[in-house]
């Protein structure tokens, strides 16, 4: 399915944006030509533009066009696109753009849930004795009191080896599940691919089509020579639709590998300091699982020459690094009514002058409520290459997003 620019996202405002907030975008974007680029027969972009404000700053037009967009816009998934400039200078020097892109359920999508299918691994290796496995405990027996009749539960306790505190399956008996949670205790090493590769084996005892499948982990220390197999491991369970989330505890956890762990799947990764926020973090993950609008969510970009992607940060429902393949990333899910956001810094090479870059942006989501596996939504970025280098200050939110970006990075 096609899904071209609007006119809304052509100056980076709301569709129930007011006539000063239209009046603003409009200058914003205007000044962002430099007066060379003016010119609405030679330069689509500013033709665009010039059309967006056109039937957005008069009433009358607006209500006709919004008619007609409710129509014909994509009824899955609502897609904006905004880009820190729209004009590159024909510079001997390499140059940085930044593009944000939105997805978000459309305002009016019924809510639509499916039962969850989750794991919890959870780390007793010794290090985790006292108060971390203690409030693990507890934050494990609140999950199994939250989750519905129809949702599906393992857990899985590892050290140096995977033990099956409770296989998958439904809670018919949630005291006997809770009674064997209580009564976990503390040994061995850390080995994390023996919990995780248990967890996946109970997970996959079911249907996965037909739930939301999440793994979450909870460690306190690093994994010992296993990492590559626990990547692995994950790179496999992503393409099950299988989202991984790891909770590191303490001071000791290694950040980079866990971030790597949960990257495929799009999964977060959460650093919990003291053993009092278990219970609020392992909540907040549990919280909403099946109100999971869109999973697999995927990202394909047709790069022009001289074109590559320098950076990618998810920014929200949370923060996560995203890798790319091939100009290919994975985004993980968008959860209920929120918004999954994206920062993209490319590195522009010099570009000759008159050059009009085109940069196509091919989403792809499975829906699971709706049964819609690979829906496709198609929409393009268009930079032109001036000699004259308008002085532009990007929008405000891809400056607030560029600062989290570079706090991330410190």
């Amino acid at each position: 399915m096609n899904h071209q620019p609007n006119y809304y996202d052509i100056l980076g405002v709301a569709q129930d944006a007011t006539q000063e907030e239209i009046r603003i975008a409009a200058e914003t974007r205007n000044a962002q030509f430099p007066m060379s680029a003016r010119d609405p027969v030679t330069n689509r972009a500013y033709e665009q533009l010039a059309n967006a404000y056109q039937v957005l700053s008069s009433p009358e037009l607006r209500a006709k066009y919004d008619a007609q967009l409710d129509a014909s816009q994509s009824t899955l998934l609502s897609v904006n696109v905004q880009s820190s400039r729209q004009v590159i200078g024909a510079l001997d020097s390499d140059q940085l753009l930044y593009v944000l892109l939105d997805l978000r359920p459309p305002t009016l999508q019924p809510e639509t849930t499916l039962p969850v299918n989750v794991a919890l691994v959870i780390d007793r290796s010794t290090s985790m004795q006292g108060a971390r496995l203690e409030q693990v405990k507890a934050a494990a027996k609140l999950v199994v009191e939250q989750l519905g009749p129809e949702d599906i539960i393992s857990i899985i306790a590892f050290g140096d080896r995977a033990q099956i505190i409770s296989p998958a399956g439904r809670l018919h008996n949630r005291n006997l599940l809770i009674s064997r949670v209580s009564g976990m205790t503390a040994a061995g090493g850390t080995e994390i691919y023996q919990g995780l590769k248990a967890g996946l084996d109970e997970m996959s005892q079911v249907d996965l089509s037909r739930y939301i499948n999440k793994l979450i982990l909870l460690t306190d220390g690093h994994t010992y020579g296993d990492e590559e197999e626990c990547l692995n491991l994950a790179s496999r369970a992503a393409g099950q639709n299988i989202v991984f989330s790891a909770m590191g505890l303490g001071a000791d956890w290694n950040d980079r590998f866990l971030d790597q762990l949960v990257a495929p799947s799009g999964g977060q990764s959460t650093y919990i300091e003291e053993p009092g926020q278990i219970i609020s973090c392992l909540q907040e993950q549990i919280r909403g699982l099946g109100a999971i609008y869109a999973q697999n969510v995927r990202l394909e970009l047709g790069l022009p020459a001289g074109i590559t992607i320098q950076y990618a940060m998810k920014l929200a429902p949370f923060s996560l690094p995203i890798s790319s393949y091939q100009n290919r990333l994975k985004l993980g899910t968008v959860e209920g009514r929120s918004p999954l956001t994206l920062l993209l810094e490319l590195l522009i090479k010099p570009q000759p002058v008159g050059q009009q870059l085109r940069i196509p942006l091919r989403l792809l989501a499975d829906f699971p409520a709706q049964g819609q596996l690979d829906y496709e939504i198609n929409t393009r970025l268009e930079l032109l290459v001036m000699i004259e280098d308008a002085d532009v200050t990007p929008p405000p939110i891809i400056i607030r997003a560029v600062q989290m970006l570079n706090l991330y990075r410190m």
